[in-house]
């Protein structure tokens, strides 16, 4: 598609599917060499010229696989945390273990990741930590606790990394997308649940979810050096759904108003 990661070298975590296999595609279209580090093994269709497999939870994995990526590569100049797990229930319908699990790889796997992938980018004079964290990271949502607190911790640490970190040229910011259509939300397709998919989907102020795609095009300008001056920022990309709610159904709205 372009250059604009020309020479760059990426780590992607997730990148076995969903944002994180997106973000992969596209910085590899961009110029970008990539390595993926998932749970899970390399798909056929991975847009990685390299892979390692580790549980971003799990420091000992963490410690061995960044290292190994970044020898791979020769260095890194580009992170990206978007390794994450879903999960539902509220707050005294929580098991322990479920809590640990979603807090585990959803905030403390981008600490662990981010805390060992830091020291080569201020070695190597800077770069850029695009970390995902959502927009229940920025509102409370019904029965979603554990996955509202791993995301708001997401955005904070992206805030507080980004005051410790940009005096040595590394940026770090994070994307707060809205309902992305990936392997992860599709339990909101199960019949069970397609009340709330369809709430979900009419307060997106463009109408519909979103696609990966999508997702991996604002973290490649996060990424690139067009987002030069842009540091600590929580970006939103979700239809408009933090931007406001609508009355009505835009028909039966217009109506109302007399509007054509």
């Amino acid at each position: 598609m372009g250059d604009r990661l020309h020479g760059k070298r990426a780590l992607v975590t997730g990148a076995a599917s969903g944002i994180g296999a997106a973000c992969a595609r596209r910085f590899a279209d961009e110029g970008a060499t990539v390595t993926g580090l998932d749970l899970a093994e390399q798909p056929d269709d991975s847009a990685c010229t390299a892979w390692v497999r580790a549980d971003v939870a799990d420091e000992a994995a963490v410690v061995a696989a960044v290292a190994t990526a970044v020898d791979g590569l020769g260095g890194v100049d580009v992170l990206v945390n978007a390794a994450g797990v879903l999960s539902v229930g509220n707050a005294e319908m929580l098991e322990e273990a479920e809590w640990d699990r979603v807090l585990g790889v959803n905030l403390k796997g981008t600490w662990l990741v981010s805390k060992h992938t830091v020291p080569h980018l201020v070695a190597g004079g800077g770069g850029s930590i695009v970390n995902l964290a959502s927009v229940e990271g920025l509102e409370g949502f019904s029965g979603q606790t554990a996955y509202n607190v791993s995301k708001g911790g997401v955005v904070l640490l992206t805030r507080n990394m980004a005051a410790d970190y940009g005096p040595h040229g590394v940026r770090v910011n994070c994307l707060c997308p809205g309902l992305i259509e990936t392997p992860m939300t599709s339990l909101l397709h199960d019949p069970a649940f397609v009340a709330i998919h369809e709430k979900f989907v009419e307060w997106h102020l463009l109408g519909r979810s979103g696609q990966p795609e999508e997702v991996a095009a604002a973290a490649l300008f996060l990424a690139s050096d067009d987002a030069s001056f842009v540091h600590g920022a929580a970006l939103t990309v979700d239809g408009g759904l933090t931007a406001g709610r609508r009355f009505l159904p835009l028909e039966d709205e217009q109506a109302l108003l007399g509007g054509a």
